[in-house]
């Protein structure tokens, strides 16, 4: 896929799957961006790295802002769906090294209270990359 491609506005309607997995995963992350915001702040701040440049605090709420606009974005802009869908799978990748983090360090969070469940998680991100990448197409080749 090239970046005209991606940025030209869709033309063709998407399938009806693809359009439930574009909406389910923006509702996910709108969610996720209002636990970053409020009742998971804490848990969301012990994934940071301690090398990322801004303070914990700061990063979550800027990733929770980002996790909102970008569901937002899933939901309301159908025709720019191949885009924002390149966009949320960029996101899930650089957010990767927070979980990688956690399971490094040890850190219990989001009921993650053991090495194995935290590693488990690990092999979920590319799920939620290709989650991201599918919810963009429209079936066709």
């Amino acid at each position: 896929m090239t970046i005209s491609t991606l940025t030209a506005p869709a033309t063709t309607r998407q399938s009806r799957g693809r359009g439930i997995a574009r909406v389910a995963l923006g509702s996910v992350l709108g969610l996720a961006g209002i636990g970053h915001l409020t009742f998971q702040r804490n848990e969301f701040q012990a994934q940071v790295p301690t090398w990322v440049p801004l303070g914990k605090d700061a990063t979550v709420l800027a990733s929770g802002g980002v996790e909102i606009a970008l569901g937002s974005a899933l939901i309301a802009l159908p025709r720019h769906r191949r885009l924002v869908s390149a966009i949320v799978a960029a996101f899930f990748v650089a957010v990767f090294p927070g979980n990688i983090h956690q399971y490094r360090n040890h850190i219990d969070a989001f009921g993650l209270d053991t090495d194995g469940k935290r590693l488990a998680r690990l092999f979920g991100q590319p799920a939620l990359v290709a989650w991201a990448l599918a919810a963009g197409g429209d079936g066709k080749k």
